[in-house]
């Protein structure tokens, strides 16, 4: 049974761990239900996580994280130690029909260097040589931050326009007083692609990248 109050330091946890869960299922494509089943909790107790209606406890903590194959710290945030370093999901594609961190897309896991920053959510190993005016080379990993539009015109995101396979990077520009949003790359080569709203998602906006040592250009 829920309690019937908590203290402004839980209810900041607890708002905390709603956020996170939300991210981390839509992120792999997991619903409460199949999460219930991976944890053999009640589907009402996992929605009263997720909706934030009650505070997760430590038992209940590690078989959620254990279920979706990440750390306690990236559900609780208060379990994050100072000088640890998050381990980032590195994908090789952006694809439409399942979570965007489903195991099957999930190429291995990077860190990233900078421990005091906000962290990103993933990294896109680069396959094409559409950003290369941007200084992105094929072969490059891009960290990323989940968000399903730009924060700002002319941000650098990943993008997946209606019915193709899979996504690219590509800077994404509006203009007042048109409806197509501007879709551009970093290549003279590669055209403009100009689409209405609805014909486009955004998985992610650029946050940096790097170029591995065993660099190698992947076609």
């Amino acid at each position: 049974m829920a309690r019937s109050k908590y203290t402004e330091v839980e209810l900041g946890m607890i708002a905390d761990i709603s956020g996170n869960l939300k991210r981390i299922l839509h992120l792999k494509g997991v619903s409460q239900t199949d999460l219930s089943n991976k944890t053999e909790l009640p589907t009402s107790t996992i929605s009263d996580y997720v909706n934030g209606k009650t505070l997760i406890p430590p038992g209940n903590l590690q078989k959620i994280a254990d279920a979706l194959n990440v750390l306690k710290s990236d559900i609780n945030s208060s379990f994050k130690k100072t000088q640890s370093y998050k381990s980032i999901p590195l994908i090789d594609r952006i694809c439409a029909g399942e979570g965007l961190l489903a195991e099957q897309n999930v190429e291995g896991y990077i860190h990233y260097p900078f421990q005091d920053s906000r962290q990103p959510d993933y990294a896109l190993r680069v396959k094409h040589d559409s950003m290369i005016g941007a200084g992105i080379e094929s072969g490059d990993i891009v960290f990323m931050r989940y968000a399903q539009w730009a924060d700002y015109n002319g941000q650098i995101v990943a993008t997946l326009i209606n019915n193709d396979e899979e996504g690219t990077l590509k800077r994404i520009k509006w203009s007042e007083g048109s409806p197509l949003i501007k879709l551009m790359s970093g290549n003279s080569k590669h055209k403009v692609i100009e689409v209405l709203p609805n014909q486009v998602r955004v998985f992610g906006v650029y946050m940096g990248h790097f170029r591995p040592e065993n660099h190698q250009e992947t076609s």
